[in-house]
């Protein structure tokens, strides 16, 4: 019987041009055949979203042993479907990953995050999954100091996998050298001045959706925005599953009568 290496499943949602995938590719590269499926353009902020009312279409950009990268014009959900439904014939991943993309998917950024839309695509499909982010939106960051970190993390969902409804949130900051790693929860944190407007000289208003990110609780250790902040990785084990079982227990006791 034919021993395949494994399969790995990559997109992100800055592009299939952006030097983040293209260093990921080189980290992971050595644990198995990589499919990458990515945007054809940058799609930052499209979370979740897939595309329902437009054709979308695939294109083969590079291809070399082991490594096919392809690009297509929906969101990067759109993405990992695509991939899945005509790009990995009938075969199942072994492991998605998301990234890595340019700038952190800490706190509430997570639910706005393409990335995490790609590792939350392939969580509920039941596969292992995670995103990988670092704090710098340049579009020439290193990803270098990444390296040794992405690699044990690959390699041990390869091996290991993870429970199903969970994928992770790993997001590096900007340092030559980190701290340490920290598992941690999100923090809790609110965008503020998210829209400026602005005149156009032919008459009407225009806006720009920009925003500043508040720490609502800069004091707690045990966010990945105090990891983050102090030079530490953090690492957030993400559930699908959004029910307050907290609040569920609570209002079994309602009388809606």
């Amino acid at each position: 019987m034919e021993n395949k290496k494994p399969l790995i499943l990559i997109s992100n949602d800055d592009g299939y041009h952006a030097k983040g995938l293209s260093s990921l590719i080189g980290m992971v590269s050595g644990f198995g055949r990589l499919l990458v499926c990515a945007p054809e353009a940058a799609r930052s902020g499209f979370s979740r979203a897939f595309s329902a009312t437009a054709p979308l279409r695939l294109k083969l950009r590079r291809q070399w042993e082991g490594v096919e990268v392809w690009s297509c014009n929906g969101t990067p959900v759109d993405c990992v479907k695509l991939a899945l439904s005509e790009l990995c014939a009938g075969e199942r991943p072994d492991l998605v990953i998301g990234g890595i993309n340019h700038g952190d998917n800490g706190s509430v950024n997570c639910h706005y995050s393409g990335t995490m839309g790609v590792t939350m695509e392939g969580c509920m499909k039941y596969i292992p999954s995670v995103a990988f982010s670092l704090c710098d939106h340049s579009d020439d960051a290193d990803f270098e100091p990444l390296a040794p970190l992405v690699k044990m993390i690959t390699k041990r969902l390869l091996a290991e996998g993870l429970p199903r409804g969970v994928c992770l949130n790993v997001n590096f900051p900007l340092a030559k050298r980190f701290a340490g790693v920290k598992v941690c929860r999100m923090a809790r944190g609110t965008w503020g001045n998210e829209v400026v407007r602005c005149h156009h000289p032919r008459g009407y208003d225009y806006f720009w959706m920009v925003g500043q990110y508040t720490n609502d609780e800069p004091e707690a250790d045990d966010t990945d925005n105090w990891a983050l902040t102090h030079g530490y990785v953090a690492i957030t084990p993400t559930t699908i599953d959004v029910t307050d079982y907290e609040m569920l227990r609570q209002m079994q006791s309602w009388d809606f009568a």
